[in-house]
């Protein structure tokens, strides 16, 4: 049995997206759990589909979630547990099949039982800037990838790069290693990919199972959005202490503004730099967190309830 698990907050038309794909596969899931996280009068998963004359020949379950109890791993965790099924396969509410073969695929590599993870590759939404295309095709390649833990001495913190955007686990080894930290501010999935590497099982990076799932954040967004980066790797010294993440960023800064001029887009460079100057203060102040006031954490903290 598969079940496929969603975790929404606001959701708009691509999760009816994704369901119509869900909905098409060669492979179908046994069921989908909807994780919606609510606040006050704001539209539901469950207003949003029954509002829509899309149906759904697979059962679709709706669970909801206070928002001021949402976290990324306990939500998650949450969604588990109304699942009985082999293999759980996680996914955002943007996060779009690209064709009926995507279960199929993403499900295969865990055939193998000394693989525990299967995640997908990601492609750009038809709206992306050429600087985010070209971050999902360095991130994300279409060649794939086993990994375990002989990897870490040539891969480094990416033998635990894992985007639980699209992702199959298996449910024994889930459970066996008790699912996501039931606290997260972010990073849950790398956090648990960790503790599979560590376990002895393998991580496949699936790259013939794909997704549209792309964002064009603001310099604003990015600051905020690594600032919870920070923090997650502040909080987890026993994933990422020892793991550079800078090294691959920079790696990725300078092959991106490379491609940019290749491309003709050379205008575009001053902004990206800003806004990896924007993502990299982030990115420190959530790694320092600890020194700095509690309210000014919250305000610049993309999940200010983390802090309550």
């Amino acid at each position: 049995m598969t079940d496929v698990i969603i975790p929404t907050y606001k959701p708009t038309v691509e999760l009816l997206d994704t369901l119509d794909m869900l909905n098409r596969q060669s492979v179908r899931p046994d069921k989908i759990i909807i994780m919606d996280t609510v606040s006050g009068q704001q539209d539901t998963a469950a207003e949003l589909i029954g509002s829509s004359d899309r149906g759904s020949e697979i059962p679709v379950e709706i669970h909801t979630v206070d928002k001021s109890e949402f976290d990324h791993g306990h939500t998650r965790n949450l969604g588990a547990r109304y699942s009985d099924a082999d293999i759980m396969i996680f996914m955002t509410q943007d996060a779009v099949p690209a064709d009926e073969g995507f279960i199929e695929a993403l499900i295969r590599p865990l055939e193998d039982e000394t693989i525990a993870v299967s995640y997908a590759r990601q492609l750009p939404k038809t709206d992306c800037t050429p600087e985010e295309r070209f971050t999902r095709a360095f991130n994300y390649p279409d060649i794939s990838l086993v990994k375990s833990e002989s990897d870490l001495d040539r891969l480094g913190i990416k033998t635990f790069f894992c985007s639980n955007v699209s992702c199959a686990y298996d449910r024994k080894v889930f459970d066996s290693l008790g699912g996501f930290t039931d606290k997260t501010i972010f990073n849950e999935d790398m956090i648990y990919a960790c503790a599979v590497i560590k376990a002895g099982y393998k991580i496949s990076y699936t790259a013939d199972a794909r997704v549209y799932h792309s964002h064009n954040y603001t310099a604003g967004e990015q600051f905020k959005r690594n600032v919870d980066i920070g923090i997650s790797q502040a909080l987890h010294p026993e994933v990422f202490e020892g793991l550079s993440s800078e090294s691959e960023g920079k790696k990725l800064v300078l092959a991106t503004i490379k491609e940019l001029k290749a491309g003709g887009h050379s205008g575009r460079i001053p902004g990206y730099v800003w806004m990896i100057i924007c993502r990299y203060a982030g990115f420190l102040t959530g790694k320092k967190y600890k020194s700095l006031p509690k309210g000014f954490i919250k305000k610049v903290s993309m999940n200010p309830g983390f802090f309550k």
